[in-house]
């Protein structure tokens, strides 16, 4: 006799690309200047991002890092995000939901620092499916290695750099 298999769904495979990206930001000094460094990769390609803004926080860096990453997608993506802040993993993952609930207050009634940017990273997000990874910072991650350097050059050369290879980004 036949088994039935209705029971059994299939689910088909998600069809949006998978991407890594990885983001770091620096500052000299804080509040001072500071760059962000990003680093996309989709199978063989990869696209590196940094820039600069003269007078900030390494928390914005740290923002405008994932914010360049996920700008750079072209379309809908399955995306693995690695960072080295807490403050941005935690604010995506844990803030960010009683955030926008409480009208962007914190749950001490104080506006949420960095609104803009959570609020463009929030929009952002809502396009792709992301999973949020935290590593330690300087403790040999080649990514968030290679990052961080991209986000000091910023500094110091004051200026984005981009590097494109053909690729959903």
């Amino acid at each position: 006799m036949p088994q039935d298999d209705s029971s059994t769904a299939k689910i088909a495979p998600d069809p949006r690309p998978c991407v890594e990206i990885f983001s770091d930001g620096a500052c000299s000094g804080n509040p001072g200047p500071g760059g962000f460094g990003t680093l996309l990769r989709w199978g063989d390609h990869c696209l590196e991002l940094s820039g600069y803004a003269p007078h900030t926080t390494n928390n914005r860096m740290e923002l405008r890092g994932a914010i360049a990453g996920l700008q750079a997608l072209k379309k809908p993506c399955q995306v693995r995000l690695t960072t080295d802040s807490q403050y941005l993993c935690r604010g995506m993952t844990e803030w960010l939901a009683g955030w926008r609930q409480r009208g962007w207050k914190t749950a001490q009634k104080k506006e949420v620092l960095n609104r803009d940017l959570w609020q463009q990273l929030d929009a952002l997000a809502r396009t792709h499916q992301i999973s949020w990874h935290w590593v330690r910072g300087h403790s040999g991650h080649p990514e968030n290695e290679r990052c961080d350097a991209l986000a000091r050059q910023a500094i110091v050369q004051q200026a984005p750099r981009i590097s494109d290879e053909d690729g959903i980004f």
